[in-house]
């Protein structure tokens, strides 16, 4: 039997290296990993008791496996819908194959909590399709650097409230989310066939996921809830879209990358131009 551990951080857990290497895959798992994952997935009366320990509300952190849960929803909403066209795995088998990453992920946090053959239970049919944990980024494309400045940028627009700057930032923003709508929405829909074509729908999904988490957190001075108004809606749109852009930026053509991002990216000051 596992021990009980209180842990208040992910940067405290035991079982870290393990954590991060699991939670890092998510967004490198492809379809040919679904299916392996699916066929490895099994369940029995132990291993539904071992599921039960690991999200207990004493385990480790549950409330974040709670919000990885989420996330890997999320991640692969369009699978498991199994409507659109270029899904190719049967909505069935990722149904299933999921199962799979929410044991891994909920034994790698509740190490602690689990004797060894508990966890090595859950994480079989993982390390069955990855062996080794990875910390690799994902592949936010060629011009990674100008997507992670402008995620870097949202959280302190959710600050505006408190921020001069911010609010500055944010009422600039506002004006542009005006400039050719009809145009950017047909640019949105090309990057994201783009975004098919080149195995990055989920990056895709990811980005706009921690980007609007960025955006609508509470406001870290006074702890209140940003507001999720019109203009908030519309800075969101803009920028997701703009990250988006870069994301695809060599699968595109430049006047869509330029449509979509540049009007934003030049108001980071790392990502102006030279005058």
């Amino acid at each position: 039997m596992g021990r009980t551990i209180t842990v208040s951080r992910l940067e405290d857990h035991p079982n870290l290296p393990e954590v991060l290497g699991v939670l890092a895959q998510l967004a490198h798992i492809g379809d040919d990993h679904l299916v392996a994952l699916a066929d490895a997935w099994v369940n029995s009366p132990a291993l539904a008791d071992a599921r039960d320990r690991a999200l207990g509300p004493e385990s480790p952190l549950i409330v974040e496996v709670l919000a990885a849960f989420d996330a890997l929803t999320a991640l692969f909403a369009d699978d498991i819908l199994g409507e659109a066209d270029y899904v190719v795995v049967e909505s069935a088998v990722t149904v299933r194959a999921l199962k799979s990453v929410r044991d891994a992920i909920a034994a790698s946090y509740a190490r602690p909590a689990l004797s060894k053959a508990e966890h090595a239970a859950l994480l079989r049919p993982w390390r069955t399709v990855f062996p080794q944990p990875t910390v690799d980024e994902p592949d936010l494309g060629p011009r990674a650097d100008s997507v992670k400045a402008l995620l870097s940028m949202l959280p302190q627009l959710a600050g505006r409230c408190h921020d001069e700057d911010g609010q500055v930032l944010f009422d600039a923003l506002v004006d542009r989310s005006f400039v050719a709508e009809a145009d950017r929405a047909d640019a949105v829909e090309s990057a994201f066939q783009a975004a098919v074509l080149t195995s990055r729908r989920r990056v895709w999904v990811l980005v706009r996921r921690t980007g609007t988490e960025g955006l609508l957190r509470p406001c870290p001075t006074c702890r209140g809830a940003v507001d999720r108004g019109r203009e908030t809606t519309r800075v969101l749109e803009l920028c997701l879209d703009a990250a988006c852009a870069l994301l695809v930026a060599d699968a595109v053509p430049d006047s869509c990358t330029d449509l979509l991002a540049e009007q934003v990216l030049a108001l980071i000051p790392s990502q102006r131009p030279p005058s």
